[in-house]
């Protein structure tokens, strides 16, 4: 499979990944929370809204416009973080571990 193909079917599994836990918010943030410049918007977002609102919208206009996808990505590692202690989240965080290596992949 191509590795942009790859990448954006792995978004759209992450997406309803997303919805079946009841992680993905109808509502977006306000645009200030979006304008963060820390890393993961960890300063005004929860981890699942920067996944929301923030890479999967990224990940989705690069790909669109056939843009080079980022060398280095590692958002599992930011999950086990943020999920520590939460039963149930192993399939997301393999999920996102899983697009960490297909966007590395598909970068080069």
């Amino acid at each position: 499979m191509n590795p942009r193909i790859r990448v954006a079917a792995l978004l759209i599994d992450l997406e309803a990944d997303l919805r079946n836990r009841l992680l993905w918010d109808a509502v977006a943030p306000a645009p200030e929370a979006l304008a963060s410049t820390q890393p993961f918007c960890i300063d005004t977002l929860i981890f699942p809204q920067w996944l929301q609102f923030v890479f999967l919208p990224r990940m989705q206009a690069l790909l669109d416009a056939g843009q080079p996808l980022p060398p280095q990505c590692a958002i599992a590692e930011m999950a086990e973080v943020h999920f520590a202690g939460v039963a149930d989240v192993r399939a997301l965080i393999e999920l996102l571990r899983e697009i960490d290596l297909a966007v590395v992949a598909a970068s080069s």
